[in-house]
């Protein structure tokens, strides 16, 4: 049974930068792809960011590419997500998932989620 714990959320302004991280126990790290999520207030969960379990394989939503960078330390069982460029429609908490098949943009192929990390930006 895999846990994750996010880490890293805050509060900044327009243009600033943070960086979550996501630490798993109690499972093989390395055997998940893993996700990034998010959900604004009165907002769906929505996709950001996916990595493969070797940390090769990538892919983000539109609307963070080129701002935010997924990452992976499979020696330190951490994923990390690096926020860059923040604008206020990011304000949203951020969670960590885990899936045993590919990288997903689909929430439902998650079986592993974190307790989510608050990420706010001002203007």
């Amino acid at each position: 049974q895999v846990q994750l714990l996010e880490s890293g959320g805050g509060s900044v302004q327009a243009g600033g930068s943070l960086r979550l991280s996501c630490a798993a126990s109690g499972g093989t790290f390395s055997r998940y792809a893993m996700g990034w999520f998010r959900q604004a207030p009165g907002k769906e969960r929505e996709f950001v960011a996916a990595i493969s379990w070797s940390g090769f394989g990538t892919t983000y939503a539109d609307s963070v590419k080129g701002r935010f960078t997924i990452s992976r330390d499979n020696a330190k069982n951490t994923v990390y997500l690096q926020l860059n460029s923040l604008k206020p429609e990011d304000t949203a908490v951020y969670y960590c998932a885990g899936s045993i098949g590919r990288p997903n943009r689909d929430e439902n192929e998650y079986g592993y989620w974190g307790q989510g990390a608050q990420v706010t930006v001002s203007s």
